[in-house]
């Protein structure tokens, strides 16, 4: 089975990108199921109730999340009615929303999606390690297919993780830094790994923020508001060929579409 993901979708250009392009990948890669890393979906921060409507009747299966998930309120009664919707499974019991999820393809394949977010650089969250264990065996006892969106800033521990996982998951893929890395591999056990799949939004931009305003950041070491670039937009993601019956990756291959 084919499964593609989609790296975080930036803004209204993000959104549109996805909107243009979507359909079209998925007839000539022949997907089966897709996801997608929503979580600055919403003018750059978070997600809304139309725009995660609008990711999904786009064509995106599964949306992931990581941590701006928080910063529309609105999102919050959905994030516990939503199963299409995922957060970080490794945030502090009690709140609202799923860490992870099954899902079948239209030809009624099981697949796991598991979304984790990163500590270092980041915030002092639950071990996402052991978060991992857990969660995967039991996505195990109902598939062997399963998918990582490791939400995370620091290239080593998203390496650690992929290789702490190989053998019990199809692929660990890293979101956050929106640059996309050049380091895709099946690891050794047959775990497809990317450190990060990029971004879905302005290439003339900071991280998909307008140039100036960011780097008068950096210049001035003073708070600058920060405003979502719109023009040159592209499409990051990454196309993984997975074993049905082992779970195990068979390729691994990034993709880049320009507008």
């Amino acid at each position: 089975m084919k499964l593609l993901f989609i790296g975080d979708i930036v803004g209204r250009a993000g959104r549109k990108m996805l909107v243009d392009h979507l359909d079209r990948l998925i007839d000539k890669h022949l997907i089966d199921l897709v996801v997608a890393n929503g979580e600055n979906a919403a003018a750059g921060y978070g997600l809304t109730v139309s725009v995660l409507r609008e990711i999904l009747d786009a064509g995106v299966d599964v949306v992931t999340t990581g941590n701006h998930i928080w910063d529309k309120k609105e999102i919050m009664p959905v994030l516990e009615k939503e199963s299409r919707l995922l957060r970080p499974a490794n945030y502090p019991p009690g709140l609202p929303g799923y860490g992870s999820g099954i899902y079948e393809t239209a030809a009624g394949v099981k697949i796991g999606v598991l979304n984790l977010e990163g500590r270092v650089f980041m915030k002092n969250l639950d071990c996402p390690f052991r978060a991992a264990d857990e969660l995967v065996a039991e996505l195990r006892d109902e598939t062997p297919i399963i998918f990582v969106d490791f939400h995370a800033e620091a290239t080593s521990e998203k390496q650690a993780l992929g290789y702490y996982l190989d053998g019990r998951v199809s692929a660990v893929v890293g979101t956050h830094t929106h640059v996309q890395t050049a380091d895709e591999r099946v690891l050794s056990a047959g775990t497809g790994y990317l450190t990060d799949v990029g971004m879905t939004g302005s290439q003339d931009a900071i991280i998909g923020n307008q140039k100036e305003p960011a780097m008068q950041r950096f210049l001035t070491q003073l708070p600058v508001r920060l405003e979502v670039a719109k023009k040159n937009p592209f499409l990051c993601g990454v196309l993984l060929t997975i074993n049905e019956k082992t779970g195990c990756c068979e390729s691994i291959e990034r993709i880049q579409k320009s507008s």
